[in-house]
């Protein structure tokens, strides 16, 4: 039980004195009836605002994120969470991406305001698969699948080498890398060890989860059933 004023608010639907404005319009409804006294406390599951249920304690989203965004809270240039509803933005606590992707990078990222779920997610105890569309500057010379898949590259600046990875060769300029690592710039830094430039990068999945069904910049609410790792 939470009281009426503080979860509607801790959702993003606006101040509490904004919430008492809401509420005193009509809009709000507990169990049918007109709720008018945000100081109640209620169970979520019972609160209607103009007969629609409020939106779950709980948020994961899915993005198909476009180049040009950052995934940070705190940057001047253009930040992913503006991709998201007003609403979402203004969450408690914030809804943040899980991991990140570069400014250049697009693809499959997830946000959540699970504390929980972001960690978890995000430890590399877990393994998780992420997969990424390569394109490149310079053709590949052939003996990059070997060393991709050794565990013997050593990063510059790194003091233990990379996990093997897999590297599945499409034509002299494109590729997909499987990895279950997150290092600071891998891809673009792995295909540098071998003496190459990545000219675009796209994940085209994490753990379970792809984007096939969105554009660019559109998003979708999945569930803890969704993400299987």
């Amino acid at each position: 039980m939470i009281r009426l004023d503080k979860l509607l608010s801790n959702l993003g639907y606006g101040s509490r004195k904004e919430i008492q404005y809401i509420a005193w319009s009509g809009a709000i409804t507990h169990k049918g009836e007109v709720l008018k006294d945000v100081s109640m406390k209620v169970e979520p599951e019972d609160i209607l605002i103009n007969d629609e249920k409020i939106d779950a304690s709980k948020l994961i989203i899915v993005m198909n994120k476009p180049k040009g965004f950052i995934c940070s809270h705190n940057d001047s240039a253009k930040l992913i969470y503006s991709l998201l509803p007003t609403r979402w933005q203004q969450r408690n606590p914030k809804i943040s991406t899980i991991g990140r992707l570069d400014i250049d990078t697009s693809g499959v990222i997830l946000l959540t305001d699970d504390g929980n779920l972001n960690h978890a997610l995000t430890s590399p105890k877990k393994n998780i698969t992420k997969i990424y569309e390569v394109e490149l500057a310079s053709a590949l010379r052939g003996d990059e699948v070997e060393i991709f898949n050794s565990g013997e590259m050593m990063l510059k600046g790194e003091s233990k080498p990379c996990l093997p990875s897999k590297l599945t060769i499409k034509d002299s300029h494109h590729a997909t890398v499987e990895l279950t690592e997150g290092r600071y710039h891998q891809v673009k830094r792995m295909f540098g060890y071998v003496g190459n430039r990545v000219v675009s990068l796209h994940r085209s999945g994490f753990a379970n989860i792809k984007v096939d069904d969105l554009k660019e910049g559109e998003f979708k609410i999945i569930t803890y059933d969704d993400i299987k790792v």
